[in-house]
């Protein structure tokens, strides 16, 4: 029996439904890629997304910096990509099957030589481990294809507090799906939800002093979708400690 053809273009809607949806963009762009830091990964730990540790934070070595044009200020930190090496059978390592990352740094523009970071290129300064896994060392930089996909957690959204009575700056990560943060409100046990300023990356402050009261936290990932988590942390929260939600996106 003929499929109709209205069918064929329902079916397409409804693929296309679901893939906005899951924030799955099955689209590939084309940027380049190089790596810093060396084969223990101890150059690329700490960085602009304010992640610090990220063995601790449970990022590993699965991360790049990202290039201006992709960073956005800090706005994209968290977010997981996709990429293989092209269109270069000198240094792509053939049948090496394509790496997700996520974005922990900024890759700085240099104004005073054309470099591969400058604006308006997307580019991807990768881990060593990361690179060497799509192309070898010599390659130096390479061209890739990249995509956004979902980013995969365990466990709940973590929220490492810090600051002092005054300032309070929380760290907000392990965020799955959409993997960035666009805001973020916080609630004391006696206050109503107090919206948060990006300080940088993914570290959000206020001056609204909340000690002794247990937290909760209003989240909005990039994508549109806002969580809240309640009672997050109990009354007796300590600086320098992470707690974790219930739940994650």
């Amino acid at each position: 029996m003929a499929m109709s053809h209205s069918f064929i273009p329902l079916v397409f809607f409804i693929l296309l439904l679901i893939q906005a949806i899951a924030g799955i963009d099955l689209n590939w762009y084309d940027a380049h890629a190089t790596f810093y830091g060396g084969p223990s990964g101890a150059g690329t730990m700490q960085g602009a997304c304010g992640y610090g540790d990220l063995y601790k934070q449970g990022y590993g070595l699965a991360n790049t910096a990202l290039s201006t044009a992709l960073f956005n200020n800090g706005a994209t930190c968290g977010a997981c990509f996709q990429l293989f090496c092209v269109n270069d059978p000198q240094w792509c390592i053939k049948g090496a099957k394509p790496i997700t990352v996520t974005a922990t740094n900024f890759c700085p523009p240099n104004s005073a030589q054309p470099g591969a970071c400058n604006p308006p290129l997307k580019h991807f300064d990768l881990s060593y481990k990361m690179f060497t896994s799509i192309a070898y060392e010599k390659g130096g930089i390479i061209p890739v294809k990249y995509r956004r996909v979902s980013c995969v957690k365990q466990g709940g959204v973590r929220f490492e507090i810090n600051g002092n009575p005054n300032f309070l700056f929380v760290l907000v990560f392990n965020v799955a799906n959409a993997g960035d943060v666009s805001r973020v409100s916080v609630k004391g046990s006696k206050t109503g939800w107090i919206p948060m300023k990006r300080n940088f990356g993914q570290k959000w402050n206020t001056g609204v002093n909340l000690v002794g009261q247990a937290l909760s936290f209003q989240v909005t990932t990039s994508d549109g979708k806002t969580l809240e988590f309640y009672s997050v942390s109990p009354n007796n929260w300590q600086f320098g400690q992470t707690y974790q939600s219930q739940g994650n996106f």
